[in-house]
């Protein structure tokens, strides 16, 4: 027995310009989002031609559940730094750190307390978070450090500098970490 689905087999340049509109996105906003270029969706926009793929499932999911899109939008940064921690590909954890002020924000993105940067700890302190960095490098204590320290280029022993060299990657994991200043 074969399933049936209700999604059409194509969509038209009105149904994304309506669902683009319905978003309140620019045609560069909505490009984004949906991971195609911005020439791409003018000219869904501006054709008349059927439009397959699988966009077309996603403007059905979109139309039903334009909240989706909210969810799917990182917060603007109010800090000087930002890091992200991914599983693989999948961003699991957004840290905002001022490090004047000693100040921690996250965002997790997973229900999964082994891919949150931080557990089941939804307010990290500034000592959390430093934990949190030296968890992604090299420890302090380890064997040849200045030898490591030397091949990064970095002068002393400071986990973020590791992390920004490193990725924070560690050998027995698919973790990493993109730092934004």
């Amino acid at each position: 027995m074969t399933k049936e689905y209700l999604t059409s087999k194509y969509t038209n340049s009105n149904e994304i310009k309506d669902v683009r509109k319905l978003l309140s996105l620019t045609q560069k906003q909505f490009a984004d989002f949906v991971g195609v270029s911005k020439p791409t969706i003018e000219r869904w926009e501006s054709g008349d031609e059927r439009i397959t793929g699988p966009i077309v499932l996603l403007l059905e999911i979109l139309r039903r559940n334009p909240e989706i899109e909210n969810e799917f939008t990182l917060p603007q940064r109010e800090t000087p730094m930002r890091l992200k921690y991914y599983y693989k590909d999948m961003l699991c954890t957004l840290i905002d750190v001022d490090e004047i002020k000693q100040r921690v924000h996250i965002k997790n993105y997973t229900d999964n307390l082994l891919f949150r940067a931080f557990g089941k700890n939804e307010s990290p302190s500034f000592a959390d978070y430093e934990e949190f960095l030296e968890s992604r490098c090299f420890p302090k204590s380890r064997d040849k450090m200045k030898l490591m320290l030397k091949e990064y280029d970095i002068p002393f022993y400071d986990p973020l500098l590791i992390i920004e060299r490193t990725g924070g990657r560690m050998e027995e994991d698919d973790f990493r970490i993109v730092v934004e200043r």
